[in-house]
Parts: structure tokens; C-alpha cells; sequence
């Protein structure tokens, strides 16, 4: 209650950390002990290949993360030391994240979607002092890139790398033998230095670390131009991994596929926690393709699938959908396509869609679990999990709301970041240690979180955030561009889509291809406008900067793509 005005302020608690049931070890290396020694024979993992499967049991994926840990403590990481992981989903990627954790490190998670700009920026930003990476992902050739950034990766042959560009990276280990050379060396030589590293050395480093102590980084696009490293504590990751098999719902021999990278916090979370944690095996497809995601959901009787609606709706529109057999499914939400597959046996089960969260809070921060009554969860986002505070504030003097009002949501909590990598953490937070998220919404009698969308200018398309002002700023580096405005546009299965509003110099001819040409060499490709309009300045008022104003551009950009949107 406001004491003064005799009203009650938009502020709910989740209760007590100690009493969130399931919780276990709150450090990483003490999460894989634990899953290792309770599912020791079961599978953890599965990668099928032209040549052959490769099974990873849990004893074997604590085997594997411990070779990897002993090569990070011989090339000298130690405690806080980050070790970048650039690969697409795989048995390597997992042993690389918890063999950091065990030799003390910090994770950073690096997008395969990176162009070399942004892989650029990317290595600049996080301070990476090991580099581990695959090759090649789809059409990009990492090795090419780096040596194109640095070119002494190319020239020095061994020990530290000595690069001014970037000071911090001294070691970098590609997955293939046969890229492998310069200052790159394959994963069979980074495996065998770790040979001399006691197996007691990573037990004493691991049994170490602490639930505060830096965990890992992911990046978050949010509202600014550039991506945001979200430095993460060992506890709120752990937390989170902990408490997603809850909120997933699920049991028994649990199968789980997903086509989306783990260097997403969402993905990672959503993944791991409600397979590893219930003793499932990951079937992992480093790349998404549609036919062969539904071959490889029969042959391996997947029966959890994670993938955004956009794939969903590509399974359901591949040249194999009616051949598969994908009665194994299980866990799949009755909106999903894939309720809809000839095989599927009708289900009950449906996924936690009633959820709130964000990378700076390593995911969710209220929820119910899957299969919530409508009578409780209504058409909230969730409650407040246990050790969080949500409260509405207003979004430009940051005082707290009446219960009901509409604001900005702010989030304090166990899971909430240790702060962006190198923001100082009192420009991050407000004075009473709370993250204004940048989101609207309400809280409503009940302490129900009500997301109703963004109060900046993110764009959410196909499961990933989009700065419109990183895409903006590149699209303003083109020669014959005036001005430029990204925004959103509602979509289907996208959720939003990506559309570029451009005003031309005068005399100037690009046109939408060449524009989206352009912007394929700088920028992800998840990033890149499906749809370019070309406006002119007497269509919409500019400021006296020439910068678009945004006011109803995301209306007018509805309305002209209105009947001829593209299929995603």
C-alpha cells in the first residue's frame, strides 16, 4: 500500500527462493555432477551424421567436458578467463560450455549467424581469451573471416597470439583437423595438451567455483545498435536450468530436437533444462532444414520439439510431411503444426506459453508451468517466480504505478545479470537495484504479470530480437540513402517482420535487392529486411536531422505491405 495516497502500488513478489521446489546445485560444474552421477548410462545426446551417429551418454559427456576443461587450464584460463564459443548446435558446444565452468571460466556464447563485422565486434567486446569454433556454418568460413580480421592468425605458428586488434585473444582451436594451421590449431592438438592437467586439478577448480561468481555471456540485441553482452552469475544460469523442467512439465524418457542455436540464452535454457535436467537426450540438427529435421524426428523418436512458428509452419510445407512417422511425439502445443501430422496421437499437453523474461534475467522471470488451468493463468504472461520482485513503473519518472495502470515493467531477482560487459552496473539498474526492462505492461489483483509489447523499438521476428537502429545505422552507410527507419511489421509465423522504410537522395536509383545485397555482407542474415518500401519525404515528415520520424511509420509500412506479405 502507498501510506501516503492510500492506494496499492503495482508490486508483486515470488516468495522465497528456498522454497521453489526441484532446485538443485546452484553452480554449473555442481549442475553437471549432479545430472552425470543421477543419469550416468543414459543418453544425453545424439548427432546423426552422412558417416555416422555419434551418442554421447551423461558419463560421457562429464568425461568430455573434463577433457575440455583440462586443455583450458594448460592453456592458462583460470578463474573469470572467457572462452568464446562459436559452433553450431552439437556434442561439442555442450562439452565446451561445461568444460569452461569446470576450469573456472566464463562462457561466451557467439552467434554462427555473425557476419565478419559483427564477429568483429563481437571478439572486441567480450575480451575472449580462447576462441573455440567450428569451420564452417552453412556458407560462412570462420577461419577465412578471422584471417581476414587478423592477419597474424595466418603467420604465428604457436603459443600466445599477440594481436593488437584483438589484445585479449591469445589461443584459438577450430573443430577440423584439416583448418587447422597459423595460430589455429585442430581440436585433437588442444585435447592433448590437456593431457598433463591432474583430473584432481579441474575437481579442486570446479568444487571452487561459487553460485555468485560470472558464469557465462550471451548476447542481447535489445534497443540499442549493437549487441549487448549479458554477463550472468553461476546461480542464475543454474537456477534457470533447475527450474524449466518444472515449467516444461514433462517426464519419462524425454527426446527433445531443436534447429535453434544454444548461443541464445532462450534456446539454451528452454533445451538443456528440460532435457538434461529430466535425464533426456538432445537430437541435435546444427542446421534447419525441413525435410531432414522430419527424418531425423522419426528415426530418433523425438517426442519434445522446440522450434519457432516459422519452422513449424516449414515442417508442415516439406515435400515429406505425410511420409514421416512422428507418432513418437508427445509434448507438442495443440497450436502447433505438428498436432495437426497424420501420425500424431492427440495429447493433452501444451507449452508454457504463459511466460515473461528477457537475456538480462537469463530468461524467465514469471510463469506458469505447462497445463495451467485458464481459471489461473487467465491470459497473463505468468506469475513472479520465486526470489523475483516484479513492479510497473512509470516509464519516465520511474515511479511506481497504482496495481492496474499500464507502465514499464522493472525486475529484481536471483536470476537478474551481474550487469552488460562493460556498462558500469548503476547505469544498468535503477536506485533500488531493479532492471527497467524497456517492456509495457501491468500487474493485475492477483500479481499476474500482462506483457502487451515493447516500449522500444525491438523487433521480435522468428524467435530472435532485432535492433532496428543497428540495421538503421548500416543502411545509413550507403551511398544514395537519405534517411532510413526499420520497424516490425506483424506477420504470421514470423511474429514480426523485418521491413526497411527508406528515403532516397535525390538522383539516387538502388532499389529494394540492391539494398538487401548490402546489407547481407554486414549484417546476420535473420537481421536483413525482407521487404525494402521506398518513401518520400512528402509521404511522411522528417526531423530536422533527417532521421524518419517513428510515430505511425509502423502503420503505414502495415498498410502498404497489406494483402502481399511474403511467406516466411
Amino acid at each position: 500500500m502507498n501510506a501516503r495516497a492510500g492506494v496499492r502500488l503495482s508490486i508483486a513478489h515470488g516468495g522465497p527462493l528456498a522454497q521453489e521446489p526441484g532446485l538443485g546445485a546452484l553452480t554449473l560444474p555442481g549442475y553437471l555432477r549432479e545430472i552425470a552421477d543421477r543419469f550416468t548410462d543414459r543418453e544425453a545426446l545424439v548427432l546423426r551424421r552422412p558417416q555416422r551417429i555419434e551418442r554421447w551418454s551423461y558419463a560421457e559427456l562429464w568425461a568430455r567436458s573434463m577433457e575440455v576443461a583440462r586443455a583450458l587450464v594448460a592453456l592458462g584460463v583460470g578463474k573469470d578467463t572467457r572462452v568464446g564459443i562459436l559452433m553450431a548446435n552439437r556434442p561439442q558446444w555442450l562439452s565446451s560450455f561445461f568444460g569452461t565452468m569446470l576450469a573456472g571460466g566464463v562462457a561466451v556464447g557467439l552467434s554462427t549467424f555473425s557476419t565478419m563485422n559483427e564477429l568483429d565486434y563481437l571478439l572486441k567486446v567480450s575480451s575472449v581469451g580462447v576462441l573455440l569454433f567450428e569451420s564452417n556454418v552453412v556458407k560462412k568460413d570462420f577461419v577465412a573471416m578471422l584471417g581476414d580480421l587478423e592477419p597474424k592468425i595466418a603467420t604465428t605458428s604457436a603459443g600466445p597470439l599477440g594481436s593488437t586488434r584483438f589484445p585479449f585473444l591469445r589461443h584459438l582451436v577450430v573443430l577440423e583437423s584439416g583448418r587447422s594451421g597459423g595460430a589455429i590449431e585442430s581440436w585433437d592438438q588442444f585435447t592433448a595438451r590437456g593431457r598433463a592437467v591432474s583430473p584432481a586439478l579441474i575437481e579442486a577448480t570446479a568444487d571452487s567455483v561459487r553460485p555468485s561468481d560470472a558464469g557465462a555471456v550471451f548476447f542481447s540485441s535489445g534497443s540499442t545498435a549493437r549487441p549487448k553482452g549479458v554477463l550472468s552469475a553461476q546461480r542464475a544460469i543454474s537456477i534457470q536450468l533447475w527450474r524449466f523442467r518444472r515449467m516444461y512439465n514433462v517426464s519419462g524418457d524425454v527426446r527433445t530436437w531443436t534447429p535453434n542455436g544454444f548461443f541464445w540464452s532462450g534456446n539454451f535454457a528452454m533445451v538443456l533444462a528440460s532435457t538434461l535436467s529430466n535425464g533426456g537426450s538432445i537430437v541435435l540438427q546444427p542446421t534447419f532444414v525441413a525435410r531432414e529435421a522430419l527424418e531425423l524426428m522419426e528415426a530418433e523418436r523425438v517426442n519434445l520439439p522446440i522450434a519457432w512458428p516459422h519452422q513449424a509452419k516449414q515442417l508442415e510445407e516439406a515435400p515429406n510431411w505425410k511420409d514421416v512417422d512422428l507418432s513418437a511425439l508427445r509434448f507438442v502445443d495443440p497450436a502447433s503444426p505438428l498436432a495437426h501430422h497424420p501420425s500424431f496421437v492427440s495429447a493433452s499437453w501444451e507449452e508454457p506459453r504463459r511466460s515473461y523474461g528477457s537475456t538480462e534475467t537469463f530468461t524467465i522471470s514469471a510463469s506458469f508451468p505447462a497445463g495451467t488451468p485458464q481459471d489461473i493463468g487467465g491470459d497473463s504472461t505468468g506469475e513472479v517466480l520465486p526470489g523475483n520482485t516484479i513492479k510497473i513503473v512509470d516509464p519516465i519518472s520511474g515511479e511506481t504505478l497504482p496495481l492496474g495502470e499500464r507502465g514499464e515493467i522493472a525486475v529484481k531477482g536471483p536470476t537478474l545479470m551481474l550487469g552488460y560487459i562493460g556498462v558500469p552496473l548503476d547505469e544498468t539498474l535503477d536506485e533500488d537495484g531493479f532492471y527497467r526492462s524497456g517492456d509495457g505492461g501491468y500487474l493485475d489483483e492477483r500479481g499476474r504479470v500482462y506483457f502487451e509489447g515493447r516500449l522500444t523499438t525491438v523487433i521480435k521476428t522468428g524467435g530472435a530480437n532485432v535492433s532496428p537502429l543497428e540495421i538503421d545505422a548500416t543502411l545509413e552507410s550507403l551511398p544514395g540513402v537519405k534517411a532510413a527507419a526499420t520497424v516490425g511489421v506483424p506477420h504470421e509465423t514470423l511474429g514480426e517482420m523485418v521491413v526497411s522504410c527508406v528515403v532516397l537522395a535525390e538522383g539516387a536509383t538502388l532499389d529494394g535487392a540492391a539494398i538487401q545485397t548490402f546489407l547481407k555482407q554486414r549484417l546476420a542474415s535473420y537481421k536483413v529486411p525482407r521487404r525494402v518500401l521506398f518513401l518520400h519525404e512528402d509521404e511522411i515528415a522528417l526531423t530536422g536531422s533527417a532521421k524518419i520520424k517513428s510515430g505511425e511509420l509502423r502503420k503505414l509500412a502495415a498498410q502498404r505491405l497489406a494483402g502481399e506479405l511474403p511467406a516466411a
